[in-house]
């Protein structure tokens, strides 16, 4: 009876991996706050994606380690970078598999900030011209969707731009659109290694406390040209998936980012809570809160639990 007046379904096909692509061959480094889960060279990848169809997961994300940072990021835009032969490689093996990318330059720069910096500073402005060709690099690689996640101002008009103008007219955009400066991304900088070396991100990512400005963000994103709309986190800010969900009429994605995932698994591993029911528990949730797919460490163990 409760099965069949459940109100809330999860569904394998909503979830979205993320995946962290390093340099070489056979590697399988673990994330040691992140367990299970490890940076993994791209031979490894392919594999890791052939498992993630098999499960019949809705895609995966890819995020990349590039084999050297500069001040100009430009390991995320170049042609034959880390991101864009995992795409290749993945796409080959697993054509009808949906590889979405993370744009953004924290993980290329020095000095780990998701933009320019001038004079100590993040120049907004300036950091548009590297997002749109880091997108582009992206799609002609063979992404099927590119997810812009570095917070400035202006980034969607201008990677929509340089996609329509390249011939990419079908080459979605999922926004990262409410990104907030949370501490639950702290085990992610250990995946990404993409820490800022000076000061912090609350110049570009979004206050905590601001719903408001939450919603003024995803609709200056969709007057831009975003296609789908990201709320991130995802277990702290479910009143503003829902309030998104009842705005907008848009598919609405959540991130389950790496401080949930991370809380959980500690908690299990010390016998605190119960992992399965947890991580179902939390997903569920998410998705009753509006989301129409998750991006979300537990996509594996989750789906094959529902499978």
């Amino acid at each position: 009876m409760r099965r069949l007046s459940r109100e809330t379904r999860l569904d394998p096909a909503g979830f979205i991996l993320p995946l962290f692509i390093c340099p070489g061959e056979g590697v399988r480094k673990p994330i040691s706050s992140m367990p299970p889960h490890c940076q993994i060279s791209i031979d490894v990848a392919v594999e890791e994606c052939r498992e993630v169809q098999s499960l019949g997961i809705g895609g995966v994300i890819l995020f990349g380690l590039p084999e050297s940072k500069d001040e100009q990021a430009s390991g995320a835009y170049d042609d034959n970078g880390i991101v864009q032969r995992a795409i290749r490689a993945i796409k080959h093996e697993t054509p009808d598999l949906l590889v979405i990318t993370d744009v953004c330059n924290c993980e290329y720069t020095s000095h780990g900030h998701c933009g320019k910096v001038v004079d100590g500073y993040v120049d907004n402005d300036a950091t548009l011209d590297w997002l749109a060709a880091g997108a582009l690099s992206h799609a002609r690689a063979g992404a099927d969707m590119i997810a812009p996640s570095d917070m400035m101002d202006g980034r969607v008009g201008a990677i929509r731009k340089a996609l329509d103008g390249a011939g990419y007219l079908n080459t979605p955009i999922l926004a990262y659109s409410a990104k907030f400066a949370s501490v639950f991304y702290g085990p992610f900088r250990e995946a990404a290694e993409s820490a800022p070396q000076f000061g912090d991100r609350r110049s570009y990512q979004m206050d905590p406390a601001n719903g408001r400005e939450a919603m003024r963000e995803i609709e200056l994103d969709l007057e831009e040209g975003a296609d789908m709309i990201m709320i991130k986190p995802a277990m702290p800010y479910l009143d503003l998936i829902r309030q998104a969900r009842d705005r907008f009429d848009v598919p609405v994605s959540a991130y389950q980012v790496s401080g949930e995932y991370s809380m959980i698994m500690a908690a299990a591993q010390n016998g605190w809570i119960e992992e399965e029911r947890a991580m179902m528990e939390s997903l569920t949730c998410i998705k009753r809160a509006g989301a129409d797919f998750v991006v979300t460490y537990f996509s594996k163990p989750a789906a094959r639990f529902l499978g």
